[in-house]
């Protein structure tokens, strides 16, 4: 896909973790949900734009992968898939790829509901 990084592949080159393959099935899907996506490398973890920061994965996590929304809390989710209680951030976990299929749908309307808000839309 266009929207893929390569500093991001870089980084998943060098990425040594029991839960790489389940991250990177977590990338493609953030990054399947609209083109409009892009990634790039901050805080040393990749991180997924568009308009601003939408979320990062915690790349220390090696029970499951996690992926915290910097402004989760803004961002409409009907399904409950992210976690917290905080004014502005919220996480989402996966915990092997039955889980991640389970919740696919639900993260890429996370993703879509952020580029609504994003485009006046939401």
């Amino acid at each position: 896909m266009g929207n893929r990084s390569p500093d991001v592949d870089e980084w998943f080159a060098a990425y040594d973790n029991p839960q790489r393959d389940l991250v990177l099935a977590v990338r493609a899907a953030v990054l399947d949900a609209d083109d409009r996506v892009s990634e790039t490398i901050k805080w040393k973890a990749p991180t997924f734009v568009y308009k601003g920061n939408i979320a990062s994965f915690y790349p220390k996590t090696k029970t499951h992968a996690s992926l915290m929304f910097h402004r989760g809390a803004e961002i409409p989710d009907p399904d409950g898939l992210l976690e917290g209680e905080g004014d502005v951030s919220r996480v989402a976990r996966f915990l092997d790829a039955d889980d991640l299929e389970v919740k696919r749908l639900a993260l890429q309307q996370l993703i879509r509901a952020w580029i609504a808000l994003q485009d006046g839309e939401g």
